[in-house]
């Protein structure tokens, strides 16, 4: 049974602390965010005659993170409503909170004597049953609990969230020997189906998992680079996606994280280390310890490994120690890498290359390697914790043992032994009995090779749907270029699309279609999703600006028509639909989810009829659904102005507003109350399949077409009197007030009475309409080719 959690305590306001709580309240929990009482007044609290007994100032530093939390981007927030969740307090007056609540999180300055004194001071208040956790990046757990009673032990554990809480996937749960075994198994399971985390199991060593190997691979790519005479740019060209890690590669990652961050990570190791590898490894260089010196801590300070002056970009010199401008890196080992038709190849290209590329990416590779290999065991009991921990902790693409698979475990070992390396015994173990990978999928099941000699089965939550597994065994329906069917159990298909960047075309149509009648057929229900990196960014832009350019009009409103068509087919299926969007979920992804008889969207789901930034409108029926949903339960004889509703999509699709959230999008009726949010996107497919089901279950029965009230001409001229304004204040240009005055002509039903009850057909039609005048339009076409090559909005 899943745990419950309705309050919980974060006993530190700092960045870390106010963003937990933040979480905590984005997920519907209340938090109680407690910090210590100020020493002394603040200039503010003298002017206003305050005492250092007032409530306001004994609660400061709690208030501060609080507030904090509503000034940071990205958001640690879904909507700024669940502020009302989080309540403030102080460490003295209001300890006695703490029984009252399901889980205490100490979030204090990372000192073992203050979080000992603090433990001690917990368990004096301590309802039997509580869940206490530590957020430590390093310190032990273990030690954290010495002298306290055996059954308080047995609910402390280490809970190490990654910053941001809100966007950051991993969360360790390192539990000591005295921990109950079934309350770390409970907590796992909180923390991915309520938080929406990815949860590894560390072991109580220095840094854990993540920190303890990311920051090695940070600590030896310094050193690489310094033995190599290479500047932090040139470094940073290769350390980056073609090695599979983020964009911000290495030196810009440590500018992001801040340096004197970094020092005490590797301090923290270094101080606790026991192997002279370790000792060696986490020394700090000289150049980062002159930089801490100097304040050069990274963007925080507005200088570290790189510095902004204007508009251009300098690079630190770290023998000079003076800022230059980025060289341009070229190498042909990291061209061979983006030409490369899949990641392995890419990765060997660039690990086997003979130019200076491939010799530092060999040399960081070979080390995060065998270090991954020989600490199995004591900082994690599987390889999989470990490449779980790099790709959700660091935003690898690969974890080092997956990594390792990549480039020829046999190949790398040889070169390896060739340099004088000792290669672990567990990992000569598996060559030697015949395997020549980490991990291997024999019928239909995946395994990994362990230290005690064989494989074992990876045992996957049933609620991690793998579509990519589903099609290969065997349970495609149907299938095309742009998108798939795909049985996914329990008589519910998904309509899968994977076309580049899941844009809309003609295939992705085809499949609709054919999943309408295939479903209505044979199944009881229909999902749409997928396990892209978005959901879906719009219609195939390129596509319709050929058309455009071309005069092919015939055929541009052809394909408007029948997307129109396809959306309609999903809103009348005799069979439940659920769409469920996640990451962005653009233009045309809007008008897929919007017929669906219900929407279960990811927590991270950014959705927007986002138009007008290539200077059109929806064409899709966007328009008319957002119409239907405004206007839900307006009827023709109820005394109720249409004016306003309708200005609120007005407002949404004129300005191309987009939510920060699945949670947000309920302010803008993409997505509505009943419609549901998965925290946790592995989730999110089982989730949307379990709402079908639901339905099916109930006696679903489709919803019958209702005409829809409009505001007519009064309306029209209303919607377009206020962009008029905005034209003549010089906020936006005539082009955009043609488009503004095109979406307030379809908006408001034409030029009928107010009041006029139309059918939706009506409204497709004027939508369809308007659609094609605007992509006719020169401005209109420049916008579209200069999204295509620049990928932001053209004004003009």
């Amino acid at each position: 049974m899943l745990l419950r959690m309705k309050k919980v305590a974060v006993l530190g306001s700092g960045v870390m602390g106010a963003s937990i709580a933040g979480h905590l309240a984005n997920v519907g929990i209340k938090a109680y965010l407690l910090d210590i009482v100020p020493s002394q007044l603040s200039d503010k609290e003298e002017k206003l005659g305050l005492s250092l007994e007032h409530k306001a100032v004994r609660n400061r530093f709690a208030q501060t993170g609080k507030e904090r939390l509503t000034k940071e981007k990205p958001s640690p927030l879904y909507t700024k409503d669940v502020l009302e969740l989080i309540q403030v307090g102080n460490l003295e007056d209001d300890f006695q909170l703490l029984s009252e609540v399901d889980w205490i999180i100490e979030v204090v300055v990372e000192n073992l004597k203050i979080k000992q004194d603090l433990f001690a001071k917990i368990e004096g208040v301590w309802k039997p049953g509580t869940i206490v956790s530590s957020n430590t990046s390093g310190i032990s757990v273990h030690d954290m609990v010495e002298g306290r009673s055996e059954e308080f032990k047995k609910h402390v554990l280490g809970t190490h969230f990654f910053n941001p809480p809100r966007y950051m996937k991993l969360l360790e749960i390192i539990p000591t020997k005295y921990t109950d075994v079934n309350l770390v198994h409970e907590m796992k399971a909180f923390a991915e189906t309520v938080l929406g985390k990815g949860v590894v199991i560390a072991k109580d060593t220095p840094n854990f998992i993540a920190n303890r190997i990311g920051t090695y691979g940070l600590q030896i790519t310094l050193q690489a680079m310094e033995q190599m005479g290479l500047n932090a740019d040139e470094v940073d060209a290769i350390t980056g996606r073609a090695m599979g890690r983020p964009k911000s590669a290495t030196f810009r990652t440590l500018d992001l994280v801040g340096l004197d961050t970094f020092v005490h990570v590797a301090n923290n190791v270094h101080a606790t280390a026991t192997d002279a590898v370790d000792k060696d490894a986490f020394t700090v260089s000289d150049t980062l310890v002159k930089m801490v010196e100097n304040k050069w801590l990274g963007s925080k300070t507005g200088q570290g490994f790189y510095k902004k002056v204007g508009k251009e970009i300098l690079v630190l010199d770290t023998k000079t120690f003076e800022y230059k401008p980025k060289s341009k890196f070229k190498s042909t080992s990291l061209e061979a890498s983006k030409r490369a038709k899949s990641k392995a190849e890419g990765l060997q290209a660039l690990v086997y290359g003979k130019d200076t590329a491939g010799e530092l990416a060999w040399t960081i590779t070979k080390k995060v390697l065998l270090y991954s290999a020989n600490k199995l065991g004591e900082i994690a009991d599987d390889i999989v914790a470990v490449d779980q921990a790099m790709k959700w902790g660091f935003n690898w693409d690969l974890g080092p043992f997956e990594l390792w698979d990549a480039i020829g475990v046999e190949k790398s070992i040889a070169k390896m032994k060739a340099e004088g390396d000792t290669i672990p015994a567990w990992v000569e173990e598996m060559l030697a009995t015949g395997n020549q990978t980490f991990y291997k999928q024999e019928a239909s099941k995946d395994y990994q090779f362990s230290i005690g000699g064989k494989f074992t089965e990876i045992e996957e939550d049933a609620k991690k749907i793998n579509l990519a597994k589903l099609k290969a065994e065997g349970k495609l329906i149907k299938g095309n270029k742009g998108a798939s069917l795909i049985d996914i159990g329990d008589d519910i298909a998904v309509l899968e699309f994977h076309s580049p960047k899941q844009a809309i075309g003609a295939d992705i149509i085809n499949m609709i279609n054919h999943s309408v009648k295939e479903v209505g057929s044979n199944y009881k229900g229909l999902v749409i999703g997928n396990q892209a990196q978005n959901f879906c960014v719009g219609a195939n832009l390129m596509l319709m600006l050929m058309e455009a350019q071309d005069h092919n009009w015939p055929e541009l409103d052809m394909m408007v028509r029948q997307f129109q068509k396809a959306m309609g087919s999903l809103r009348t299926l005799d069979r439940p639909v659920v769409a469920a969007p996640f990451g962005m979920t653009l233009g045309g992804g809007v008008e897929v989810s919007l017929p669906a008889d219900r929407i279960q969207a990811s927590a991270e789901t950014y959705m927007g009829l986002v138009e007008v930034g290539v200077g059109l409108i929806p064409g899709g029926g966007g328009n008319k659904e957002m119409l239907l949903r405004w206007t839900e339960g307006v009827n023709p004889g109820d005394k109720v102005s249409l004016q306003p509703l309708v200005n609120h999509v007005f407002m949404t699709v004129a300005q191309a507003k987009v939510s920060t959230s699945g949670e947000e999008a309920r302010q803008y009726k993409f997505v509505r109350e009943m419609d549901g949010i998965t925290a946790n996107n592995d989730f999110l497919i089982h989730d949307a399949k379990q709402v079908a089901l639901g339905l099916y279950n109930a006696g679903y029965k489709a919803p019958k077409e209702r005409k829809i009230p409009v505001v007519g001409e009064t309306g029209y001229n209303v919607l377009r009197l206020g962009a008029k304004d905005l034209m003549w204040g010089g906020y936006i240009s005539e082009h955009d007030y043609k488009i503004a005055s095109k979406l307030a002509y379809v908006l408001a039903g034409g030029l009928v009475a107010e009041g006029t009850l139309v059918s939706q057909q009506y409204l497709l039609d004027l939508e369809r309409e308007a659609f094609l005048s605007l992509i006719g339009e020169p401005k209109t076409q420049q916008r579209m080719q200069y999204m295509l090559a620049k990928g932001k909005p053209l004004r003009n």
